[in-house]
């Protein structure tokens, strides 16, 4: 109940019925209210509604009020989300957690029970599918069945916890990606609370936090939300506020519309370039602007989908007539969206074409007419490169790994009887293989992945009928994709195959090879699955630099398949255009993609649809009754997941499992925190450059046989063909800890000329895996830190990387600096991230990492520490370095040795 200290409580009508809201045009000075940003206006309600003089005090409802866009961010807030959302690779070892903490409460005294989620939870699972079979038409079926087959353990831990926890739902396997069923389905706009004998039910905005980066997809639709780690996911759903500094709100003013050939994709490849490049890290994004009115809400969620690539808390759009249309056609009821109508006009949160826009901290313009086709790559999303580049950037990237292809290569189609070759033949690396009966060259450059993939474009009906329509045309013409090729359809929504087929379009793509794989996150998150053992062996045997297009989010190092060291995201059309080349040695904007059955080069712009093309077709095929059939039962499942044996009690009886195990987090936890630790004589475990992602610390792919995780696997009886992926494997520890630093692609600098998870142990100069190394300094009782460059931690909101690195015995991260889930993720399972002052890193003071490290004391919760050095020879180098715990409530959470200790120990004194 709040404090009400401003007296903005009153009532709404809303066709006839009553209902109480926090009306922030009842506080003072409304002309300095009403400019706040869109963003803003939804933090100060929150804080209204829930000032406690604990939590959220009056003065941090002032300090809203008083936000000063040019300043500095100083004051710290309490945000409330109104529920949570998870995916299974997250959601799994948060729950987890919480059946852990169950245990660890009952342990110190308390009551099981008060480990229960507070507000609402929903957990879909969407990341277990895995691309094992494509290009037939019982591809989903059994992908389905093997899903079910490797993750049996998973998922009757998740009906236990569905059982065993209130406020706790599942969305059972093959329903869709968590970000596109919140879109469709799950989200509100408005939410609306419990009817009291005291007052009318309360209204106000809906607002969540995730447990994946993407979260910000809603930020689409107006709802404000965004990625955490599943550790202060935990925290909020046991009704923790999440700390913050108030944030910079970065405006991005779009005007005009795209012109004829550009697609959503192509304007936000560009939007994140354009971010990524103006700095917004940690910052809020929020779009305004007259060209608002020429975004439809799929494209709106496209770009919002995309903050975590560009760096971004969230990238917002406010509630306009766009939103209402957009709820209408996904089937929400009609006094729902009466309800977010008159709520948002009632708070000023409703968007006017041609009005004022708000008070930014910085802005910055694109008129959507200059939007070219684009794709981006080989391995960071912000890497935007024209279409009309992209081969030359290709030629380009090969050089910079050595390997010098000619400027222009054979066309692939002179040996298809093509009138002309185009450009000569170069002196590369190839090799020949034959596959599905052809005899073939596989080259650098060559698409061994095509796949229409990911929550981004899949949730947009444009790009989809865009790309059934390529398929249809290049059908007409007779082109087909290479036989290299691994072709794939897993959208994110059952309502994709629904209007495609209605469309006339499912058919195209499927005899293309474009048949369903599954209804989940798939190649965009390293679930591509295995590539024909002959392309395979020909890539390693050539050292082929093969590629990827999909289109995705997602295509750093090492992350979509081992075997692809170039992966490009681009729309659903150009996936289908870039299988049909087979190549990105092909310049797809001029030259032929193929010959048809007279002999006639075809080309790009032959098969490339018109807008009202497109328009027309999604117009007649989407509907508000296929949203309606197929959320209706959404959260029932198949016969196999209803089938599935559930474990009884309160707490988890924990049975012999590889896929779900006890955390060892609590073991020997007290009642009371400890003084906060000094850390001398640390050692570096990792030393690494820029750019470090989630991925790098923690990645969620294939698990090799002879790396620590596999031998681990091996040893517990599992054969190579279940091991699964790292990502289904995060409720087990003992896996996960020695997948830490595991990726193919790492570069850690004490391993040099080595990829992958190796070190160097001191001081015996020993190369080994960084887990056997961890395990060396554990048994002598050394700390461990790790030394890294500019925006560590970059990518999903993964909080094994951070619950890794802690179990690995590292207790200190020193960057240059940090992308913002992840520093807040060391914070919260007690690990100490530190940032080198600005213009200065490891080179600044010739670190090699064969130092040994002292820090200067914690205990006055300090802003800045000395670090000390010492190197082999016994001389020492001192250095000042940033604290990067932000807000007092981190360092509460610091002191207890995390997030989840703070909670339970709270918990268990209640």
């Amino acid at each position: 109940m709040s404090n009400n200290s401003f007296h903005t409580k009153r009532q709404l009508t809303v066709a006839s019925k009553q209902y109480t809201i926090f009306d922030i045009t009842r506080l003072p000075k409304q002309d300095k209210i009403q400019s706040l940003p869109y963003c803003m206006k939804i933090l100060l309600e929150n804080l209204l509604r829930n000032e406690d003089s604990l939590h959220v005090s009056a003065q941090d409802i002032e300090a809203i009020c008083a936000w000063d866009p040019k300043a500095k961010p100083l004051e710290q807030v309490a945000f409330t989300p109104a529920r949570v959302v998870l995916q299974d690779f997250t959601g799994v070892p948060a729950i987890v957690d919480l059946a852990a903490m169950r245990d660890a409460v009952v342990a110190l005294g308390g009551d099981a029970q008060s480990i229960n989620p507070q507000v609402p939870v929903d957990l879909v699972i969407d990341h277990s599918v895995m691309v094992d079979h494509f290009g037939t038409a019982d591809a989903l079926e059994k992908n389905t069945s093997v899903e079910f087959e490797r993750n049996q353990e998973r998922y009757q831990f998740l009906r236990w916890g569905q059982k065993a926890f209130s406020n706790f739902k599942v969305v059972p396997p093959g329903t869709g990606i968590v970000h596109q069923v919140n879109l469709e389905y799950l989200a509100s706009v408005v939410m609306q609370g419990e009817q009291s004998s005291d007052e009318p039910a309360a209204l106000y905005p809906d607002t969540l936090v995730g447990t994946d980066s993407h979260t910000t997809m809603i930020n689409g639709l107006g709802v404000l939300g965004w990625g955490v780690g599943g550790i202060e996911a935990e925290a909020a759903m046991l009704g923790q506020p999440i700390s913050m500094l108030l944030p910079e709100v970065v405006g991005f003013e779009l005007t005009g519309k795209l012109k004829e050939g550009a697609s959503a994709t192509d304007l936000v490849l560009t939007v994140t370039q354009r971010l990524r490049e103006k700095g917004v890290v940690g910052k809020f994004v929020e779009f305004y602007g007259d060209g608002l009115a020429n975004l439809p809400l799929a494209d709106r969620a496209t770009i919002a989908n995309m903050a975590p690539e560009y760096g971004a808390t969230c990238g917002i759009f406010p509630i306009d007539e766009e939103t209402l249309r957009y709820m209408e056609l996904s089937g929400r009821d009609a006094a729902q969206i009466d309800i977010v109508k008159a709520y948002a006009k009632a708070q000023g949160m409703w968007r006017e074409q041609g009005e004022k826009p708000a008070q930014y901290s910085d802005t910055l313009k694109l008129d959507m007419g200059n939007v070219v086709p684009s794709i981006a790559g080989p391995k960071r999303p912000q890497d935007r490169i024209s279409l009309s580049d992209a081969k030359g950037e290709f030629v380009k990237h090969m050089q910079i790994l050595g390997i010098e292809l000619e400027d222009e290569t054979v066309s692939r189609f002179a040996d298809e009887g093509g009138a002309t070759a185009v450009g000569k033949d170069n002196a590369s690396e190839s090799v020949s293989i034959t596959i599905n009966g052809e005899d073939c060259t596989l080259k650098h450059g060559d698409v061994v992945i095509a796949a229409i993939t990911s929550c981004t474009n899949t949730s947009n009906p444009a790009v989809m009928v865009a790309a059934g329509l390529v398929a249809q045309k290049a059908l007409a013409k007779g082109l087909k994709p290479k036989p290299w090729v691994k072709t794939s359809l897993a959208p994110g929504s059952q309502v994709v195959p629904a209007y495609l087929e209605k469309a006339g379009l499912m058919d195209p793509l499927e005899e293309l090879g474009f048949d369903l794989v599954g209804f989940g996150c798939t190649t965009c998150i390293g679930n591509s699955g295995p590539l024909p053992e002959v392309v395979s062996k020909a890539i390693n045997e050539g050292k082929l630099t093969a590629c990827s297009v999909l289109s995705g989010n997602r295509n750093f190092e090492g992350r979509i398949h081992q075997d692809v060291r170039a992966n490009y995201l681009a729309s659903p059309p150009l996936v289908v255009a870039y299988a049909l080349a087979g190549s990105m040695a092909i310049d797809i904007d001029k030259e032929p993609l193929g010959f048809d059955s007279d002999n006639n080069a075809v080309y790009l712009k032959d098969i490339w649809p018109t807008q009202n093309e497109i328009n027309d077709l999604v117009l007649k095929s989407l509907s508000a009754d296929m949203y309606q059939s197929r959320y209706q039962d959404v959260f029932e499942g198949t016969e196999q997941w209803r089938a599935l044996s559930v474990p009884e009690g309160e707490t988890y009886s924990w049975p012999e499992s590889t896929y779900v195990k006890n955390p060892p987090y609590f073991e020997g936890m007290t009642n009371e925190a400890a003084d906060i630790p000094s850390v001398v004589d640390a050692r570096c475990i990792v030393k690494v450059g820029d750019s470090i992602t989630t991925d790098h610390i923690s990645p969620a792919g294939a698990i090799g046989e002879s790396t620590p995780a596999g031998e681990y696997l091996v040893a517990q009886g599992v054969t190579k063909k279940d091991f699964n992926s790292l990502g289904s494997r995060r409720g087990n520890h003992e896996v996960m800890m020695r997948g830490t630093f595991a990726n193919v692609r790492l570069k850690n600098q004490l391993a040099p000329g080595t990829e992958g998870g190796y070190t160097t142990y001191f001081p015996d100069d020993e190369a080994c895996s960084i887990y056997d190394a961890a395990m060396k300094y554990k048994q002598s009782g050394t700390p461990l830190i790790v030394l890294a460059g500019k925006e560590y931690g970059t990518g999903s909101s993964r909080d094994w990387a951070a619950k890794g690195t802690k179990l690995l015995g590292i207790n200190v991260v020193i960057a240059s600096s940090y992308e913002r889930i992840h520093r807040s993720n060391l914070v919260g399972f007690g690990v100490l991230p530190l940032e080198f002052m600005p213009q200065e890193s490891a080179e600044t003071y010739e670190l090699t990492g064969e130092e040994s490290f002292s820090f200067s004391s914690l205990e006055e919760r300090p802003k800045r520490i000395t670090v000390t050095a010492t190197r082999a020879n016994g001389e020492s180098v001192e250095f000042e370095v940033k604290v990067r715990i932000d807000t007092n409530s981190e360092w509460e959470y610091y002191q207890h040795g995390g997030i989840l200790h703070y909670v339970l120990r709270g918990l268990a004194k209640a």
